[in-house]
């Protein structure tokens, strides 16, 4: 790996690059990153730049939470370890490149507290069982003049939804996107003007998990430089607006079992396995909810009616469903099958998002629980004696409640540890009291450009 690295660092310099970014995501999936001169790139690589181990009890306002018994002193450093295979150079920031990091001991032993590893495990225990996992994203996010502090009422495009004419204005941005992203390595499969106010989506190829959780850090920076160079902000926040439809960063996973998608099924229904790993998801759909969209703004984007999921059920190509089941088709092929989370937003941590939803799969590929019917409809129309009659019952709706969800699933809570179980809940606990004292809109606006 020293080898690598020091061969990347004499071509990165050749090429005028002078530093790089060693990136992570915090518990509030926030990324974080120290810049090395790229002469220290090798160092780093064997032994890490040190960090506080305070970064895991973060919370979404910087402030450090020691409500964890495990981090509850200033006391402790960590080292940060770049996964050398993963070195990219910025196309939108030549003189810098760019890498994930591993959270390591200052000893070099794994970290509990690391979540990449977190995810790396989960990948292991599918590869250990015969199962392997593909994993894209879909990132929504909202543009604005950059220094703007309301997107609402400076909209960085005027729409209409899914308008081609809608992005006229930003061409620039918008080339700079398609050249960027492939010259970083990220491949896109589209990229639109969206439903809500000056939203753009884009979506990730699908790839191996860890890989995709890597991408998702990758395209945040990527979006952002090209965003900055077009006189542009843009908000991955889950709410923009109070009123305004939120963004979501779609989650898609599949499962293979030697090379067969399992998720492939007859009549637009999962079979077996398939149907084992969805009910899986959707037993634990409550505790998946608080770590796949764990901040108070996402739970005031889980609305019905706004394509977020706000039941917890589960439909074929049912856009309000927070299990969206895609079948494959004779045209795109069995490999297309797959499961979308709409209860996904950028304030996941990326891995830890994917590790406790390979986590639910798994468990419900193991024991098989029941797969109720789909639902086509939006239960959001529905009456309360009509959604219990159906068995759809609302999802966590507050901080309180989605730490009770967790709490209860201990095939949730068991992917993160005790030691990172227990920084995760202290900075939600932060936040959720940070909030208390502020009204939805002054939330809104506090979460803006956090991500």
């Amino acid at each position: 790996m020293t080898k690598a690295a020091s061969a990347a660092a004499k071509d990165f310099a050749a090429a005028g690059v002078g530093g790089v970014h060693l990136a992570w995501a915090d518990n509030n999936g926030i990324p974080r990153s120290r810049i090395v001169p790229v002469a220290g790139l090798a160092d780093a690589a064997t032994r890490g730049v040190g960090a506080t181990s305070l970064f895991a009890v973060f919370d979404s306002h910087d402030a450090i939470t020691y409500g964890h018994a495990g981090l509850a002193t200033p006391s402790g450093d960590i080292r940060l370890v770049p996964v050398v295979d993963r070195l990219r150079r910025l196309a939108g920031q030549p003189a810098l490149a760019w890498a994930p990091v591993r959270q390591v001991a200052k000893d070099g032993e794994p970290w509990p507290y690391c979540q990449r590893t977190v995810l790396e495990r989960q990948v292991a225990e599918g590869a250990r069982r015969g199962l392997e996992f593909r994993a894209g994203y879909e990132l929504e996010f909202a543009v604005a003049p950059a220094g703007s502090t309301d997107i609402v009422g400076a909209p960085g495009h005027p729409g209409p939804a899914y308008s081609p004419h809608a992005l006229v204005g930003l061409d620039g941005f918008v080339a700079a996107l398609l050249h960027d992203f492939a010259a970083n390595g990220l491949r896109i499969g589209q990229l639109h003007a969206e439903y809500g106010v000056a939203q753009l989506e884009l979506s990730l190829a699908a790839t191996d998990p860890v890989s995709a959780a890597d991408d998702q850090l990758l395209a945040r920076q990527t979006i952002h430089a090209a965003a900055h160079a077009h006189g542009l902000a843009a908000s991955f926040a889950p709410l923009v607006g109070s009123g305004a439809a939120g963004n979501g960063w779609h989650l898609h996973t599949s499962v293979r079992r030697k090379g067969r998608n399992l998720l492939d099924g007859a009549e637009n229904t999962p079979e077996g396995d398939g149907a084992g790993y969805l009910a899986g998801l959707l037993r634990d759909l409550p505790a998946l909810t608080a770590i796949t969209a764990p901040s108070v703004p996402s739970t005031l984007r889980l609305r019905p009616g706004y394509f977020a999921g706000a039941y917890a059920f589960w439909g074929v190509e049912n856009r309000e469903a927070p299990l969206r089941y895609v079948p494959g088709t004779p045209l795109l092929g069995a490999d297309h099958a797959n499961v979308e989370l709409k209860t996904s937003d950028a304030s996941a941590n990326p891995y830890l998002a994917l590790a406790v939803v390979l986590a639910a799969g798994m468990a419900g590929i193991e024991d098989s629980p029941a797969l109720p019917e789909p639902i086509g409809e939006d239960p959001g129309g529905w009456t309360d004696g009509e959604r219990e009659t159906r068995g759809v019952r609302p999802l966590p709706a507050d901080t309180a409640e989605q730490d009770a969800a967790l709490l209860a699933s201990p095939r949730i809570a068991g992917v993160l540890g005790d030691e990172l179980l227990g920084a995760f809940r202290a900075v939600r606990a932060s936040d959720a009291a940070w909030a208390a004292d502020h009204t939805a809109d002054e939330i809104v606006a506090a979460h803006l450009w956090r991500y």
